[in-house]
């Protein structure tokens, strides 16, 4: 299940000057022997014991004492694609100076415009990235590339990187664009062709399946909080005053859930998981009315992609990444609660949504540094002539993944879980809704 493909057996001495001693206290060169177990809980320790079998594990990410392409021969390229997240220049910094400084590679070309910029027919053509240019973009949000929605013929891509005679293509982004990525890794073996496709999950919502946490996430839910604390300042400076803040969340609730315990003054948190009832004596207005006549105000957080199931639809419309464009839960909310309380409860209702504030800031100090390490791990990884691979952590650890297993299917909160809990003491919220 997590065994990653490699183009060859790499026999290069690398340029790397690293200890060759085994040490828990040393940082040294890692063998794909090195393999992490993961499940680590005493069931599954058990099981294997009772059943005599070996333990799922992952390959350990790390740089190899032995690499697969001559550095000086080399030529690397990086996309972004999807929507923006806080981090993405600080991965294409951490990716060129790893390149640079670590192996030697001099040769590394930005891809304009994600997976736009592997297509010919576009005109974007290429960037030539260098220390000197990427030395300062950690500091700015968005991504200095450019990017875009939706793919491009897998044989043209391919082509492309054949005729610019592109050895490792680095892909920063997120479902789709690591199933992009896959498929390009695929028609590149079985074309036969000595190019590695290393993918670095990038999606704001955290909902890449198996690995710990995406990139940006952090930051998200850091920069939403104190959105949350001045939308609750609004809401009780105003007699059955109500704030209603819309954060990114298109099928996972992560952000909306996390930032509501990072600042914890919400009353109500709306995520997709939770089909909740809108009337009746158990509905959402029910329990908002009981709020506001306890209490004078109320702070709701809607994930954007939360109550879905209230909409009628007649077909489902999707964006260029084949993504389920969801209808606006925001302004829905704001409607329904205005229309509700009209006759029997007066309210004033502040409705803000800093989604693309959020998606487009720099990264914060913590996924600044986590940044950094994917991106070395990923560069550790490709010289070392693996690929179809993505490089996140797991446990707590930095490994090595196959595209598939992470893209099988989408993270979500689990309702009955810990964290769900948390969130429903921080709020107050019914259990039920």
């Amino acid at each position: 299940m997590f065994e990653i493909q490699r183009l060859g057996n790499p026999k290069i001495k690398s340029p790397l000057q690293l200890s060759t001693v085994k040490g828990d206290n040393i940082f040294n060169f890692v063998n794909d022997e090195d393999r992490l177990v993961f499940d680590l809980s005493l069931g599954a320790y058990d099981h294997c014991l009772k059943n005599n079998e070996k333990p799922r594990c992952l390959e350990k990410a790390g740089p190899r004492q032995r690499i697969y392409f001559k550095p000086d021969q080399v030529t690397a390229a990086i996309v972004t694609c999807g929507g923006l997240c806080p981090g993405i220049n600080n991965v294409i910094r951490g990716i060129v100076m790893a390149l640079h400084y670590f192996y030697g590679v001099k040769n590394i070309l930005g891809v304009p415009y994600g997976y736009e910029g592997l297509n010919p027919e576009m005109g974007h053509g290429f960037v030539d990235l260098t220390p000197d240019r990427v030395k300062d973009i950690h500091q700015f949000g968005g991504t200095i590339l450019g990017s875009s929605r939706g793919g491009q013929d897998i044989q043209v891509m391919v082509d492309t990187l054949v005729d610019n005679n592109i050895q490792l293509l680095f892909a920063i982004g997120g479902d789709g664009t690591l199933k992009g990525a896959n498929a390009i890794g695929g028609e590149i073996m079985k074309r036969g062709l000595d190019i590695s496709v290393v993918g670095i999950p990038k999606t704001i919502d955290n909902d890449i399946d198996i690995i710990d946490k995406s990139f940006g996430f952090e930051t998200s839910f850091d920069i939403a909080s104190p959105i949350l604390r001045d939308a609750h300042n609004e809401a009780s400076g105003a007699f059955n005053g109500i704030s209603i803040i819309k954060l990114m969340g298109r099928d996972s609730g992560f952000i909306a859930a996390s930032a509501a315990l990072a600042m914890p003054v919400v009353n109500f948190v709306l995520v997709p998981e939770l089909d909740f009832d809108l009337y009746g004596k158990h509905g959402f207005l029910e329990a908002l009315k009981k709020r506001l006549v306890e209490k004078h105000h109320a702070v709701i957080v809607v994930a954007e992609g939360a109550g879905q199931h209230l909409f009628e639809k007649e077909r489902v419309r999707t964006d260029a990444s084949g993504n389920v464009q969801h209808d606006d839960i925001g302004l829905f909310l704001k409607d329904k609660i205005k229309e509700y309380f009209k006759e029997s409860l007066p309210t004033t209702i502040k409705y803000i949504d800093p989604s693309y504030i959020i998606r487009s800031t720099a990264a914060n100090s913590s996924d600044s540094v986590f940044c950094s390490s994917l991106a070395y791990h990923a560069v550790h990884g490709a010289m070392s002539g693996k690929t179809n691979f993505v490089v996140g952590k797991v446990n707590d650890k930095f490994v090595y993944l196959p595209i598939t297993a992470v893209t099988s299917k989408r993270k979500k909160i689990d309702l009955e879980s810990g964290f769900w809990f948390a969130v429903l003491q921080s709020t107050g919220q019914p259990f039920a809704m």
